[in-house]
């Protein structure tokens, strides 16, 4: 008996092992499958900028590292004694703009470093709703709580958004000729537009990445979206908001991607990796004493030549 209608999963022409470096850019998704690569220790820089919905947000991000740019003091904004980058999620800010740029560059110079070794760049998009702010012009990352009537608000166009990307994902493929692309839609529905409104937004997200995909061989699309419409029919899979995937939602997900996007020999090797994460993370109750301390001294040592020998 079946008792879900199961999405079908285009394997893609690569897969993912220890050896490859991935980049995640977009919604808290990304967030999400990007704690479990981190957890299995792969090679991985996750929304250097912070949390981004929209598409024209994440192509202003890789814009800013691929022209490897560096912010100062005219950058930013202040708002409710803070200092801002409207480029950038609340966790950059701070009560002195030198602490704020501080944290935005050192975060970029890391980024544009390794997006030059990228070979699976990961993007999800969660909304083609973007705000512009009046005053300059610009299409915003974060809002950072100003005022509302200080932004105009509309929704991309398919055209635009595979207007964008066409021009952008020709400047990744010159950086580095190889990278494949994966794009996802984020399943977390935007819910202050009504069930409707969600479904435009989504839509046009989806008929952008399969423009793309026709445009490019090097692009692929995952359908976390389709999954959890489809075979995670019922609640318990959602967070307490009904909106957000619960850990079971992200762990479904997770095991979708590492089946088909993940080497057989690293699934195997992933489990040791496992191994040793569980002794690391248990924490007993004699956690100071001289034994505890050498058997996390020598886990510790242990993962890193396996991890060493793993990208050898």
């Amino acid at each position: 008996m079946q008792l879900q209608t199961i999405v079908k999963i285009d394997k893609p022409s690569f897969q993912i092992d220890y050896t490859t470096k991935l980049m995640l850019l977009g919604s808290c998704f990304v967030e999400n499958i990007g704690a479990k690569l981190e957890y299995f220790k792969f090679q991985t820089d996750i929304n250097p900028c912070g949390i981004i919905y929209n598409p024209f947000s994440v192509a202003e991000i890789l814009d800013i590292l691929l022209t490897n740019k560096r912010f100062n003091e005219s950058d930013l904004l202040q708002n409710d004694g803070k200092w801002v980058s409207l480029y950038h999620h609340g966790s950059f800010s701070a009560l002195q703009p030198e602490d704020c740029l501080q944290r935005i560059n050192s975060r970029i110079e890391n980024a544009c470093t390794h997006l030059k070794k990228t070979d699976v760049l990961i993007i999800t998009w969660g909304t083609s709703w973007v705000y512009r702010f009046r005053s300059t012009g610009q299409i915003v990352s974060n809002c950072h709580k100003f005022p509302a009537s200080d932004f105009e608000r509309f929704r991309m166009e398919v055209e635009d958004i595979v207007n964008i990307y066409t021009d952008l994902l020709q400047r990744l493929w010159h950086l580095k000729p190889d990278m494949k692309i994966v794009f996802t839609v984020s399943p977390v529905r935007h819910w202050k537009d009504g069930a409707h409104g969600n479904q435009l937004s989504k839509a046009v997200l989806l008929l952008a990445i399969d423009g793309l995909k026709k445009m490019y061989p090097q692009v692929v699309y995952f359908p976390s979206y389709e999954i959890v419409m489809d075979e995670l029919r019922d609640y318990r899979f959602y967070g307490g908001d009904m909106l957000h995937l619960s850990e079971q939602g992200v762990e479904y997900i997770w095991e979708k991607f590492r089946e088909n996007y993940i080497t057989s020999e690293t699934q195997f090797r992933m489990k040791k990796i496992e191994k040793l994460n569980k002794i690391l993370q248990h924490r007993p109750f004699d956690a100071d004493s001289d034994a505890t301390r050498q058997l996390y001294s020598r886990t510790q040592q242990e993962l890193r030549l396996l991890l060493q020998s793993f990208r050898d």
